[in-house]
């Protein structure tokens, strides 16, 4: 039988210059469009910004069958792109939609013409509290945590929430906190919210215990397009120490290390970070050396130096 394309939700934020190219967002686990909010009100004059809610949250529904592999996410935001038309995008993702980007590049390379990750899930010996998130992926687990957090306030929810990806929660703003307090309310209304949560931490799950070619890391040293890989040195959830590791595996890398940052970047220094998405995004237009902020540390290879 075949399957049905998956239907996405996205934002279309249109560049002021109808030559620009286009930038594509995606999230992480567990969350959606708005997470690139900051980021994008720094970068919409530069490009055609495309952020894209994965199947089964923000607003996309799930998957008909509910299969929420790295794979099937991946091919259903190469399917957006084939049906609107977008070609050689500027590919962002956070997280596992890191994950998700690095397996676009890899297997459909005519899409990408730059890639960015932020704080990728690539296989590495997991943090204490990436257990405790992969642990969502087991049978059953989903469904205690729904009712543990509806034992809780979505303002404590948040606290422990922003503990876990920020740095320094006191960053958040309370126009944030509003907004997605009330995002969180409308989630815990959808009868498939919990299940996408589970499914979503098998998909990271499954991708570390997958050998081979179709590994995250062969996947990585196949990619060709110039590539940002933004860490923050506070990090929770992904080691600092993957980093390093990253940045060899890629054949044309630049790496951006944020000191008192954690997991989302984007949203936690979005201007340090839209600065290095326009360096990245001038290199790939012509041959000058990239402008970096003087304020993160910054390495940066090309495959000429092996």
């Amino acid at each position: 039988m075949r399957r049905r394309p998956a239907v996405l939700a996205a934002e279309h934020i249109r560049s002021t210059d109808p030559a620009a190219g286009t930038a594509v967002f995606l999230h992480g686990l567990g969350g959606w469009t708005h997470n690139w909010a900051g980021l994008i009100d720094l970068v919409r004059t530069s490009v055609h910004c495309l952020a894209v809610d994965l199947p089964g949250f923000g607003r996309s529904a799930p998957p008909p069958d509910g299969d929420t592999t790295v794979e099937r996410q991946a091919a259903a935001v190469a399917g957006h792109l084939d049906r609107t038309g977008h070609r050689r995008v500027h590919l962002v993702g956070n997280s596992l939609g890191g994950l998700i980007a690095l397996r676009i590049g890899a297997q459909r390379p005519e899409l990408v013409r730059t890639l960015t990750l932020i704080s990728p899930v690539l296989p590495s010996l997991p943090s204490a509290q990436a257990l405790r998130v992969a642990l969502l992926g087991l049978p059953g687990v989903p469904r205690l945590h729904s009712r543990l957090l509806a034992a809780q306030s979505p303002g404590r929810q948040l606290d422990d929430l922003y503990r876990l990806i920020y740095a320094n929660p006191a960053l958040v703003g309370d126009e944030q906190r509003a907004i997605e307090a009330r995002e969180r309310r409308r989630r815990a209304e959808l009868p498939y919210a919990q299940d996408m949560l589970g499914g979503g931490a098998r998909a990271v799950v499954r991708a570390f215990l997958r050998q081979g070619e179709t590994s995250a890391w062969r996947q990585a040293r196949r990619i060709t397009a110039p590539t940002l890989l933004v860490y923050g040195r506070d990090d929770r959830l992904v080691p600092f120490r993957t980093a390093r590791r990253a940045y060899a595996a890629f054949r044309d890398a630049r790496l951006l290390t944020l000191p008192g940052v954690g997991h989302v970047a984007m949203q936690e220094q979005p201007t340090a970070v839209a600065v290095a998405l326009r360096a990245l995004w001038q290199t790939a237009q012509s041959s000058n050396s990239p402008r970096w902020p003087d304020t993160c540390s910054v390495e940066r290879h090309g495959s000429g130096s092996r």
